[in-house]
């Protein structure tokens, strides 16, 4: 098969697609011909070899895909060959073929194309992690997304609309802002300014009489993270997701304590290894949504397999609105003329 290989932990540009062995499925694993694949910022910390895990050199990026299930190993009874799926795995993704585990394999709604698929998963179980678990999201609460024009920043938005919360999006351009207010956020707080520690607090404060945000999802980090942490009513709750803006900030512990708020952090995939069985009605509960018509998750652009170090540094310069997936040789030659599955 052919796979996108990193030699090396460095920039994406040294990103090479090659050939790579087929995978054979033990017990309990599923092989998927894959389709899609989502792109990811923890993609992007991993090929630069400053992810908290890191797999052994060399390897195949990507920890989302769509595709069919070709073949199973014994034992597995969340799948069977033929059957549509989504995939989630710490590395192997960018590639034509993807050995996954059966309890992180799903079964698709016949509705989902691969394109939806391959960029849902991740996005939308970080999005229900922070605001259920994390931030125990009450309906009618007030919620800050910043950066809420990127793939998780999009998810953030539509599941807590979804689940009752008035939301206010984070966004550094008009056109992002646009982007998430079609998503279905109430308001826009602008990320632009040169002081984002006071204008983020300021905005948040007008748009909710003095009151402050609920439950802040903040994927930026660096100045956008000091004022989200300031923009947080009493007893708020902040969620850290990420930090795409690429400095990680720092707090003191006395603010947590004087204001009466909580700081809360989401590493989503250690809901997958220690708790797979959460992850999977955590999942069934984010397809429901989708079949009701409340969640949705169109790609802001599809590359093919080989332009994956183009498709990561737009993702890595900030230029990518919404979700990117890479796509294969396969679903190319499945939906020529017609891209819609």
């Amino acid at each position: 098969m052919k796979a996108v290989v990193a030699h090396a932990f460095g920039a994406v540009e040294t990103l090479r697609l090659q050939d790579w062995p087929d995978p054979v499925p033990g017990p309990g694993e599923v092989v998927v011909d894959v389709m899609a694949a989502g792109v990811n910022f923890s993609d992007l910390l991993v090929i630069g070899g400053r992810y908290q895990v890191l797999p052994t050199l060399p390897f195949i990026p990507g920890e989302e895909a769509a595709g069919i299930v070709s073949s199973v190993g014994e034992g597995v009874h969340t799948c069977a060959v033929g059957d549509r799926v989504l995939a989630l795995v710490e590395s192997g993704a960018y590639g034509e073929r993807l050995l996954a585990p059966q309890a992180s394999c799903f079964v698709l709604p016949r509705e989902m194309s691969f394109l939806e698929a391959a960029g849902f998963a991740l996005a939308f179980q970080t999005a229900h992690f922070a605001l259920v678990d994390r931030a125990n999201l009450q309906p009618g609460e007030v919620v800050l997304v910043t950066g809420a024009a990127g793939g998780v920043g999009l998810a953030c938005v539509q599941l807590a609309k979804a689940l009752g919360a008035r939301v206010l999006a984070g966004a550094s351009t008009a056109d992002k802002g646009r982007i998430a207010r079609a998503a279905g956020a109430d308001a826009i707080v602008d990320l632009s300014g040169p002081d984002l520690g006071s204008s983020i607090r300021d905005d948040v404060r007008a748009l909710t009489d003095g009151k402050g945000a609920d439950v802040v999802l903040e994927v930026v980090g660096g100045d956008a993270f000091e004022g989200a942490f300031r923009s947080l009513a009493w007893r708020g709750r902040l969620v850290a997701i990420g930090f795409a803006g690429g400095r990680i900030p720092s707090i003191a512990v006395n603010r947590i304590l004087l204001r009466n708020v909580s700081v809360a952090g989401l590493h989503s995939s250690d809901y997958r290894e220690r708790h797979p069985e959460w992850m999977r009605r955590v999942q069934s509960e984010l397809f429901v949504l989708y079949e009701r018509g409340l969640l949705r998750t169109e790609p802001a652009g599809s590359y093919p397999l080989e332009e994956a170090p183009r498709a990561m540094a737009e993702l890595r310069d900030r230029r990518a609105k919404g979700k990117i997936v890479l796509t294969t040789d396969r679903w190319q030659q499945r939906n020529a003329g017609s891209p819609s599955r």
